[in-house]
């Protein structure tokens, strides 16, 4: 299964593509993207195809900090849900620690890990390459670009971390490390990193909101059960929500929402539910808008939908609906043009 990243990640690309003299659409078709997903921040993408778009794009304009750049405007808003938690924990440590807790609901090729030590705090960052082996510098520098902005929210706009570190080498034009980082950016480390004062991260969060952070924590776990909420509704939010990692079984459902596997089973079956024909009617909804009411590639359809290879899901499709997914945009594409005539 191919990980993937929220397509908020994209956040600027368009900006940055075309003051770089780029088409951004184009360049997200020759990476195997839909230009909609600009405009869809929740929906879940390959990385691989993220990150290929990212390489193209630095080789094709000459700026070898294109991630950076894209970097360069991040709020904690462009976090969705995640962002309004991270925004209100009490302290820098607890939003840190709600980050590296929801992580993969954002990037599940992000890697984020807090080493202290004495007065020192170091935040490291590391980029899965996946299968494709692609250069990972613009993902890297992407990852710890938003990070020092997502502090600077927190903690001020002034703040300035004691050093940025990056594996790879010095681009040959330093401007957008040192408009962003300043002059603490150093290259050639042995890891990616943020290093920083451990006072900043117990530092209070004087707009910190309690009331927020529940809600915040209900919209992402979908797990806090509204009077009159059934189960069924509960594990049919929580499959949405799991479905594109392509981690979505009873067990991850019911641990994802707080329960034992078996009271979310006996849940169910109190419904005339079951877990299966809940996940096969939510994949057949998915289905028909994905292939039927938008472009995307029957690939990154796949991996939506949580099938771990594209003949499982051609196999799925055609058990369904009769028909293979190519024969349905087929037929699509058929009547939309006898509509125009």
């Amino acid at each position: 299964m191919s990980s993937l990243v929220r397509a908020a990640c994209l956040t600027n690309y368009s900006a940055v593509a075309l003051a770089a003299g780029l088409t951004p659409a184009r360049m997200l078709l020759d990476a195997g993207l839909s230009p909609s997903v600009l405009h869809e921040p929740d929906i879940m993408i390959p990385v691989e195809r993220f990150g290929q778009l990212l390489q193209a794009s630095a080789t094709m304009s000459g700026n070898e900090s294109f991630g950076l750049c894209m970097a360069e405007s991040r709020l904690l808003s462009n976090l969705g849900a995640v962002g309004l938690l991270i925004r209100d924990q009490a302290t820098l440590r607890d939003s840190l620690y709600m980050l590296m807790r929801y992580r993969t609901l954002l990037n599940d090729a992000l890697s984020l890990a807090i080493e202290e030590n004495a007065g020192t705090v170091v935040i490291r960052e590391e980029i899965m390459a996946g299968s494709a082996h692609q250069p990972t510098r613009q993902r890297v520098e992407l990852a710890l670009g938003v990070m020092v902005r997502l502090i600077r929210q927190l903690l001020g706009a002034d703040w300035q971390p004691r050093r940025v570190c990056f594996a790879h080498s010095a681009p040959r034009d330093l401007g957008t490390h040192l408009r962003l980082f300043g002059r603490c950016v150093e290259f050639d480390h042995d890891f990616n990193g943020i290093v920083c004062a451990k006072t900043d991260l117990d530092a209070r969060n004087p707009s910190a909101d309690p009331a927020m952070v529940r809600y915040a924590q209900q919209l992402i776990n979908a797990s806090a059960k509204s009077q009159g909420a059934t189960m069924c509704e509960d594990v049919r939010s929580a499959i949405l929500l799991l479905l594109p990692s392509g981690r979505c079984s009873i067990e991850q459902v019911a641990e994802h929402l707080g329960a034992v596997c078996r009271t979310v089973q006996r849940r169910l079956d109190e419904q005339e539910q079951s877990f299966s024909s809940m996940l096969n009617d939510i994949r057949k909804e998915l289905a028909a808008r994905y292939v039927l009411e938008s472009d995307r590639p029957l690939t990154e359809v796949t991996a939506l939908l949580g099938f771990s290879a594209p003949s499982s899901f051609s196999r799925w499709y055609q058990a369904q609906f009769s028909c293979s997914a190519k024969e349905s945009r087929s037929t699509r594409l058929a009547a939309r043009r006898r509509t125009a005539a």
